[in-house]
Parts: C-alpha cells; structure tokens; sequence
C-alpha cells in the first residue's frame, strides 16, 4: 500500500469519527443515554463495527463527545481573535460557551454513567476553559479594549451562572442580555472621559 493510500486511509477514519461524534451528541440530546449505538452508527452512515472500531464502549463514546465539544468551544478562540476585534471576539466567544454549557446539561444523564464507570469526563474541562478565557483576555487588554483586572475564572464563574439560569433553548433573549451585561463590565471604560458631543 502506498503512502498516498495509507493517507487516504486515514482521512476517511478521521471523518468517520467526526461524524459519528456528530451525529452521537444530537443523538444525547434527542433521545438521552438510552440512545442505541445501532442508530447513532445509522445516523453517521458507518457500520456498528466501525463505531466499535473507534469507541469500543459506549462510555468511550460519550466521553468523546463531551471533550469533543470542549475541544469546539475552546478551540474557536483562535479563528475569532483572527477574525474581530478583541472584544467583539470575547463576546462572540460568550455564546458559543452557552451553547457548549446547553449541550452538556442535556448530557447530563449520559455523563452520569461515564462518571459511574470511574471515568472522568471533566478532568481537562476547567484548565482548558481558563486557557481560552485567559487568550481573549490578553488580547483584549494588549488592546486597551478590556479591563486588565479581571481574572478567567472570574469570567468563567459568571459564565457559568448565566447558563444556569438562561440555558434553556427558550431563553436565548435573556442570556444574549446577559451576556451583554457581563461583558459591559469587562470592558475599559475611560476614566473622566467626556460625553461624546
């Protein structure tokens, strides 16, 4: 077999595992930890044994895609400092941790079981988090765009509090108003400027 072959190969089990990982959290969220592998295999046009292949257990899948979704939101960090400017990106950044905090609340029985199992799904979520927190941070400050005394896990635990009282799909309007509030309070405000006019 070729390297080319091999490399290709691989690519398409890369794309398996995406899309079973894809298909796995709609399917938690859907239909809850009962979910059978059959259909999420279905769902993602593999074979039970290609599933197998790459979640041998289905608390190895549910793990997977818990840290695959973290890995989502906090690998956005990147592409949208790239992209806004600092504090635009934090914001942006905002929501899609709620969206994040949504989907692991409708895991959350799917979750109890991997913990069950002596797993730990959670081990990396709160340094990882930091870390994206701490990046738009920094770049805000660097700017002057946000205040400079304001710690990630500040952020995090206010963060935290507006998926918990707004995280249902329903109250989209008042986290968006939330999130907002928050971060008003994290930018920097000149001191003693004048009112514009």
């Amino acid at each position: 077999m070729s390297a080319h072959e091999v490399s290709a190969l691989r690519a398409d089990a890369q794309r398996n595992r995406e899309r079973l990982l894809d298909v796995a959290v709609q399917a938690f969220n859907a239909e809850g930890p009962d979910v059978t592998l059959d259909s999420i295999a279905k769902g993602a046009h593999v074979g039970i044994g290609t599933l197998y292949r790459h979640f041998p257990t289905r608390e190895s899948l549910v793990e997977a895609v818990y840290r695959s979704e973290l890995a989502r939101v906090c690998d956005r960090v990147g592409p949208l400092v790239a992209a806004l400017p600092p504090d635009e990106a934090l914001r942006a950044w905002m929501d899609g941790f709620i969206e994040y905090m949504a989907t692991k609340r409708q895991m959350a029985d799917a979750l109890r079981v991997v913990i069950a199992s002596g797993r730990n799904p959670y081990s990396e979520s709160r340094d990882r988090l930091l870390n994206a927190i701490g990046t738009l941070l920094r770049a805000g400050t660097e700017t002057g765009l946000v205040r400079s005394d304001v710690e990630p896990g500040d952020v995090l635990a206010g963060l935290s509090g507006i998926s918990l009282v707004a995280g249902e799909p329903g109250q989209r309007d008042l986290a968006h108003r939330l999130l907002d509030l928050l971060m008003d309070g994290l930018r920097r405000h000149p001191i003693g400027s004048a009112p514009p006019g």
